[in-house]
Protein backbone atom coordinates (compact mmCIF):
# COMPACT_ATOMS: atom_id res chain seq x y z
CA UNK A 1 0.00 0.00 0.00
CA UNK A 2 1.02 3.34 -1.03
CA UNK A 3 1.53 5.54 2.60
CA UNK A 4 2.56 8.79 1.02
CA UNK A 5 -1.12 10.02 -0.40
CA UNK A 6 -3.58 8.43 2.13
CA UNK A 7 -3.81 11.29 4.05
CA UNK A 8 -5.93 14.02 2.26
CA UNK A 9 -6.33 17.38 3.47
CA UNK A 10 -10.37 16.75 2.31
CA UNK A 11 -11.05 13.76 4.86
CA UNK A 12 -13.66 12.07 4.59
CA UNK A 13 -16.81 12.25 6.79
CA UNK A 14 -15.56 10.43 9.94
CA UNK A 15 -16.67 6.82 10.50
CA UNK A 16 -19.09 5.88 12.98
CA UNK A 17 -16.26 3.77 14.54
CA UNK A 18 -14.54 6.70 15.41
CA UNK A 19 -14.41 7.96 19.00
CA UNK A 20 -15.71 11.37 19.73
CA UNK A 21 -12.51 12.67 20.76
CA UNK A 22 -11.03 10.98 17.02
CA UNK A 23 -14.28 13.42 15.79
CA UNK A 24 -12.66 16.41 17.14
CA UNK A 25 -9.19 15.54 16.68
CA UNK A 26 -9.97 15.26 12.75
CA UNK A 27 -12.49 18.40 12.15
CA UNK A 28 -10.14 20.65 14.07
CA UNK A 29 -6.99 19.16 12.53
CA UNK A 30 -8.38 19.47 8.71
CA UNK A 31 -9.22 23.01 10.00
CA UNK A 32 -6.19 24.17 10.12
CA UNK A 33 -4.43 22.34 7.28
CA UNK A 34 -6.93 23.92 4.63
CA UNK A 35 -6.71 27.15 6.50
CA UNK A 36 -10.30 27.13 7.90
CA UNK A 37 -8.69 28.21 10.84
CA UNK A 38 -6.10 30.11 10.65
CA UNK A 39 -3.11 31.00 12.63
CA UNK A 40 -4.21 33.44 15.56
CA UNK A 41 -7.79 31.65 15.54
CA UNK A 42 -9.10 31.49 19.15
CA UNK A 43 -10.93 28.08 19.83
CA UNK A 44 -13.63 27.78 22.21
CA UNK A 45 -14.43 24.46 23.73
CA UNK A 46 -18.21 24.94 22.97
CA UNK A 47 -18.06 26.08 19.68
CA UNK A 48 -16.26 22.89 18.73
CA UNK A 49 -18.45 20.41 20.60
CA UNK A 50 -21.24 22.42 19.22
CA UNK A 51 -19.84 21.81 15.81
CA UNK A 52 -18.97 18.30 16.00
CA UNK A 53 -22.01 17.34 18.03
CA UNK A 54 -20.41 16.03 21.07
CA UNK A 55 -19.64 16.69 24.62
CA UNK A 56 -17.12 19.31 25.96
CA UNK A 57 -14.89 16.08 27.67
CA UNK A 58 -13.58 14.89 24.04
CA UNK A 59 -13.12 18.17 22.65
CA UNK A 60 -10.40 18.80 25.68
CA UNK A 61 -8.77 15.29 24.57
CA UNK A 62 -8.36 16.04 20.89
CA UNK A 63 -7.36 19.31 21.82
CA UNK A 64 -4.62 17.77 24.12
CA UNK A 65 -3.45 15.86 21.22
CA UNK A 66 -3.52 18.68 18.70
CA UNK A 67 -1.32 20.96 21.31
CA UNK A 68 1.30 17.51 21.45
CA UNK A 69 1.60 18.25 17.82
CA UNK A 70 2.51 21.37 17.36
CA UNK A 71 -0.86 22.84 16.16
CA UNK A 72 -2.22 24.84 19.22
CA UNK A 73 -1.54 26.14 22.19
CA UNK A 74 -3.97 25.60 25.67
CA UNK A 75 -5.03 28.20 27.39
CA UNK A 76 -6.96 27.56 30.40
CA UNK A 77 -10.85 29.13 30.44
CA UNK A 78 -10.05 31.05 27.27
CA UNK A 79 -9.98 28.61 24.48
CA UNK A 80 -7.38 27.23 22.03
CA UNK A 81 -5.41 29.26 20.36
CA UNK A 82 -3.78 27.90 16.44
CA UNK A 83 -0.54 28.36 16.45
CA UNK A 84 0.80 30.21 13.17
CA UNK A 85 4.07 28.72 11.19
CA UNK A 86 7.16 29.97 12.46
CA UNK A 87 10.06 31.32 10.56
CA UNK A 88 11.92 28.92 12.48
CA UNK A 89 9.54 26.27 11.55
CA UNK A 90 9.56 26.96 8.21
CA UNK A 91 13.00 27.28 7.98
CA UNK A 92 13.70 23.68 10.00
CA UNK A 93 11.39 22.17 7.65
CA UNK A 94 13.31 23.32 4.54
CA UNK A 95 16.25 21.74 6.16
CA UNK A 96 15.30 18.58 6.89
CA UNK A 97 13.46 18.00 3.40
CA UNK A 98 16.96 19.26 1.48
CA UNK A 99 18.91 16.26 3.57
CA UNK A 100 16.35 13.70 3.27
CA UNK A 101 15.44 14.42 -0.49
CA UNK A 102 19.22 15.30 -1.60
CA UNK A 103 20.10 11.54 -0.30
CA UNK A 104 17.31 10.05 -1.66
CA UNK A 105 17.46 11.27 -4.88
CA UNK A 106 20.98 10.32 -5.33
CA UNK A 107 19.85 6.39 -4.16
CA UNK A 108 17.13 6.60 -6.64
CA UNK A 109 19.09 7.23 -9.91
CA UNK A 110 18.98 5.28 -11.88
CA UNK A 111 15.02 5.05 -11.77
CA UNK A 112 12.89 2.35 -11.74
CA UNK A 113 9.79 2.29 -14.69
CA UNK A 114 7.64 2.22 -11.44
CA UNK A 115 9.06 5.28 -10.01
CA UNK A 116 8.79 7.09 -13.46
CA UNK A 117 5.14 6.09 -13.74
CA UNK A 118 4.05 6.97 -10.79
CA UNK A 119 5.50 10.65 -10.45
CA UNK A 120 4.07 10.98 -14.25
CA UNK A 121 0.68 9.79 -13.07
CA UNK A 122 1.03 12.42 -10.06
CA UNK A 123 2.16 14.94 -12.29
CA UNK A 124 -0.87 14.63 -14.36
CA UNK A 125 -3.34 14.68 -11.57
CA UNK A 126 -1.78 18.31 -10.12
CA UNK A 127 -1.68 19.76 -13.08
CA UNK A 128 -5.91 18.90 -13.53
CA UNK A 129 -5.76 20.08 -9.95
CA UNK A 130 -4.57 23.14 -10.79
CA UNK A 131 -6.27 23.56 -13.78
CA UNK A 132 -9.68 23.45 -11.73
CA UNK A 133 -8.20 25.37 -9.08
CA UNK A 134 -8.20 22.80 -6.22
CA UNK A 135 -5.28 24.62 -4.29
CA UNK A 136 -5.36 22.20 -1.22
CA UNK A 137 -5.36 19.09 -3.76
CA UNK A 138 -2.36 20.14 -5.80
CA UNK A 139 -0.75 20.90 -2.54
CA UNK A 140 -1.34 17.41 -1.14
CA UNK A 141 -0.40 15.57 -4.72
CA UNK A 142 3.04 18.12 -4.46
CA UNK A 143 4.01 16.18 -0.78
CA UNK A 144 3.55 12.93 -2.49
CA UNK A 145 5.57 13.62 -5.54
CA UNK A 146 8.39 14.12 -3.41
CA UNK A 147 7.27 10.86 -0.60
CA UNK A 148 7.41 9.20 -3.45
CA UNK A 149 11.26 9.44 -4.82
CA UNK A 150 12.06 9.54 -0.63
CA UNK A 151 10.40 6.64 -0.57
CA UNK A 152 11.94 5.01 -3.61
CA UNK A 153 15.32 5.58 -1.83
CA UNK A 154 14.94 2.12 0.27
CA UNK A 155 15.65 3.46 3.58
CA UNK A 156 12.51 2.92 5.27
CA UNK A 157 13.92 4.99 8.00
CA UNK A 158 14.46 8.09 6.15
CA UNK A 159 10.67 7.71 4.82
CA UNK A 160 9.33 7.72 8.15
CA UNK A 161 10.89 10.33 9.36
CA UNK A 162 10.16 12.50 6.03
CA UNK A 163 6.45 10.99 6.91
CA UNK A 164 6.60 12.65 10.03
CA UNK A 165 6.76 16.37 8.45
CA UNK A 166 3.59 15.40 6.36
CA UNK A 167 1.67 18.09 8.54
CA UNK A 168 4.03 20.40 8.48
CA UNK A 169 4.36 20.18 4.77
CA UNK A 170 0.68 20.41 3.79
CA UNK A 171 -0.21 23.15 6.17
CA UNK A 172 3.17 25.31 4.61
CA UNK A 173 2.11 23.96 0.89
CA UNK A 174 -1.55 25.17 1.03
CA UNK A 175 -0.50 28.35 2.24
CA UNK A 176 1.69 28.86 -0.51
CA UNK A 177 -0.70 27.80 -3.17
CA UNK A 178 -3.02 30.77 -1.36
CA UNK A 179 -0.84 33.39 -1.03
CA UNK A 180 0.92 32.59 -4.40
CA UNK A 181 -1.38 30.94 -6.64
CA UNK A 182 0.76 32.01 -9.87
CA UNK A 183 3.35 29.73 -7.97
CA UNK A 184 1.71 26.36 -9.48
CA UNK A 185 2.82 26.88 -12.74
CA UNK A 186 6.35 27.61 -11.78
CA UNK A 187 6.32 23.84 -9.13
CA UNK A 188 4.95 22.00 -12.11
CA UNK A 189 7.13 23.19 -14.26
CA UNK A 190 10.16 22.01 -11.58
CA UNK A 191 8.17 18.63 -11.16
CA UNK A 192 8.48 18.23 -15.16
CA UNK A 193 12.39 19.21 -14.82
CA UNK A 194 13.02 16.78 -11.87
CA UNK A 195 10.88 13.86 -14.00
CA UNK A 196 13.01 14.70 -17.01
CA UNK A 197 16.12 14.22 -14.89
CA UNK A 198 15.55 11.44 -13.52
CA UNK A 199 14.36 9.69 -16.58
CA UNK A 200 17.82 10.44 -18.30
CA UNK A 201 19.56 9.04 -14.99
CA UNK A 202 21.26 12.52 -14.45
CA UNK A 203 21.59 11.80 -10.69
CA UNK A 204 23.26 15.50 -10.20
CA UNK A 205 20.88 17.58 -12.12
CA UNK A 206 18.01 15.77 -9.48
CA UNK A 207 20.10 16.40 -6.66
CA UNK A 208 20.33 20.47 -8.34
CA UNK A 209 16.99 20.62 -9.27
CA UNK A 210 15.28 19.38 -5.84
CA UNK A 211 17.26 21.67 -3.84
CA UNK A 212 16.36 24.39 -5.68
CA UNK A 213 12.71 23.48 -5.54
CA UNK A 214 12.71 23.07 -2.08
CA UNK A 215 14.79 26.37 -0.96
CA UNK A 216 12.44 27.89 -2.21
CA UNK A 217 10.25 27.88 1.30
CA UNK A 218 13.28 29.74 2.43
CA UNK A 219 11.71 32.39 1.54
CA UNK A 220 9.05 32.03 3.49
CA UNK A 221 11.19 32.41 6.95
CA UNK A 222 12.48 35.83 5.53
CA UNK A 223 8.91 36.90 6.06
CA UNK A 224 8.22 37.02 1.88
CA UNK A 225 4.79 34.50 2.82
CA UNK A 226 2.99 35.13 6.15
Amino acid sequence: MRTCCIYDVRMPSAPAALSSADRVYDHVKQGVLERRYEGGTLLTEGELAEAVGVSRTPVREALLRLQVEGLIKLYPKKGALVLPVSAQEIADVVETRQLVEEHAARKAVPASPQLIARLEELLARQKEQAAAGDLAGAAVTDRCFHAEIVRSGGNEILSRLYDQLRDRQLRMGVAVMHAHPDRITKTLTEHEQILDALRSGDAAAVVGLIHGHVEWFSHLARGEVR
